[in-house]
């Protein structure tokens, strides 16, 4: 395919996207019925799609319409291209510009929430949660978020994992925020076929994810329940730690791929269903990585700025106050508590720790710590309680 028939489907994609239907799946159904178009085509469409995404609001604004034309047109203005190169009709690629479709504004002149692709809405709550950062961080939620890997040190060391990792043309870089962590510089798109990911030497992990975990002061022994495991990359991370681990979810779907992936890595956590979880304590540390808008995750994940709503918040706020209620009482007489989210909302973070130890007697709040992609890594929140 050539670059223009390239942008052509990425505005069939984002026509779909617009209209509702999710990125990836409409991604996955292009490429399973457009068999002609090689890897690297799909890559490149893809590419495409969801730095639109990311950038929405300015590309729209940009290119002169919230279409899928629209986007692309105001992603090639914003890389300083002449979209007319592109949009010429000729082959495969997307129709010629329309008489005064390509006279819209420079990025410059946009107003701040459409440079920073920031939903209206939601721009107060994020300025006053970030504050002196909050312009840097939304300018780096509209760019592709690193590929991190955490190096699984039951089976490997950091630097034989790397030699492993260059045998297969995969070259990383240690990263500050986690001791196991390496950044990748060449060769993501390798890594879900390379034998050290397939032989559970690497795992994907987010480096400020992996920081979370860090943060806990986990040792060996220690009883430990993930009680919103998920997929269940923190609760790999955990028993990597040597703790004995249990992991929950109230979606226990979420963890199907747990009992695999654990074995690759050479773990054993335990899995507990609803019915169980209750019963299954005291831990000497609960750990909840609530439910939350995913903020800190946009750039990863940017369908989630463009979905979340007010009432959606407002429910996730309420939802997690029942988290830590809930878990509060799982946790052993000199244990603590852990609650975790990817947000950059202070609604979701410090509030909602102060908000439970106004309301609940005994607690204190031993350590929290703010993660934003200026660290690195994505936008994450941790605090530690114990029982006073």
């Amino acid at each position: 395919m050539t670059p223009a028939a390239r942008i052509a489907a990425a505005i069939e994609v984002l026509d779909a996207w617009l209209a509702g239907a999710p990125a990836e799946r409409t991604l996955t159904t292009w490429g399973r019925t457009h068999r002609f178009a090689g890897s690297k085509d799909r890559a490149a469409i893809r590419d495409h799609v969801w730095e639109a995404i990311r950038c929405r609001r300015s590309f729209a604004a940009l290119g002169g319409a919230e279409t899928g034309r629209g986007l692309m047109i105001g992603a090639l203005r914003a890389a300083r291209q002449d979209p007319s190169d592109v949009f010429s009709g000729a082959g495969h690629a997307p129709p010629p510009l329309a008489e005064g479709e390509g006279d819209t504004p420079t990025r410059g002149v946009l107003p701040e929430n459409v440079r920073l692709d920031i939903p209206d809405w939601l721009a107060a709550d994020l300025r006053a949660s970030l504050g002196a950062d909050f312009a840097p961080v939304m300018a780096a939620l509209r760019h592709r978020a690193p590929v991190f890997l955490r190096v699984n040190t039951v089976r490997t060391s950091l630097k034989a994992a790397q030699a492993a990792l260059v045998a297969e043309g995969i070259e990383t870089r240690p990263h500050a925020l986690a001791p196991a962590a390496l950044e990748v510089i060449v060769g993501a798109r390798r890594i879900r076929g390379a034998a050290a990911y397939r032989d559970g030497l690497v795992e994907l992990q987010d480096a400020a994810s992996q920081a979370v975990v860090a943060a806990l002061g986990v040792r060996p022994g220690m009883r430990v329940l993930d009680y919103c495991a998920g997929g269940g990359g923190k609760t790999l991370a955990l028993a990597a730690d040597g703790a004995e681990v249990a992991a929950h979810d109230v979606d226990p779907g979420r963890m199907r791929d747990l009992p695999e992936r654990a074995k690759r890595a050479g773990v054993r956590p335990r899995i507990l269903s609803g019915e169980v979880v209750a019963g299954a304590g005291p831990f000497d540390l609960v750990f909840a990585d609530a439910p939350c808008s995913g903020s800190g995750a946009w750039r990863r994940a940017p369908e989630g700025k463009w979905r979340l709503t007010r009432a959606r918040l407002d429910d996730l706020v309420a939802l997690q106050a029942g988290i830590l209620d809930d878990t509060a009482g799982l946790v052993a007489p000199d244990g603590r508590l852990a609650y975790a989210t990817c947000s950059l909302l202070e609604v979701e973070n410090g509030a909602q720790v102060r908000g439970f130890l106004d309301r609940t007697a005994g607690w204190r709040l031993d350590t929290e710590r703010r993660f934003t992609p200026l660290d690195g890594g994505d936008g994450f929140y941790v605090a530690v309680l114990s029982q006073s």
